[in-house]
């Protein structure tokens, strides 16, 4: 009884953690696609694709087009660097 609730218990936990790394890597591309629309009109696109990358993994939304939009994505829109001026290009 023991060991087949061990087996079920790893084959369990082996599921998951490919389950989670699948998502994470969704999450990753779906945010590049989003950021190279958003930013490849900027001046520093670099620095464009670092920070919306950054603020596409914590809020999981891009606004549309390059430049506005921040409406359609509250999280986005509201999120702040130190200096207290919008973080997300």
């Amino acid at each position: 009884m023991k060991t087949s609730f061990a087996v079920l218990f790893l084959v369990v936990i082996l599921f998951s953690s490919s389950f989670i790394e699948n998502a994470a890597m969704a999450t990753s591309s779906y945010c590049d696609e989003k950021c190279s629309a958003r930013c490849w009109k900027a001046g520093l696109k670099k620095r464009c694709l670092k920070y919306c990358g950054i603020c596409c993994v914590a809020c999981k939304c891009v606004p549309s087009g390059t430049y506005g939009n921040k409406s359609e994505c509250p999280c986005y829109r509201d999120k702040l660097n130190s200096k207290g001026k919008p973080k997300c290009p």
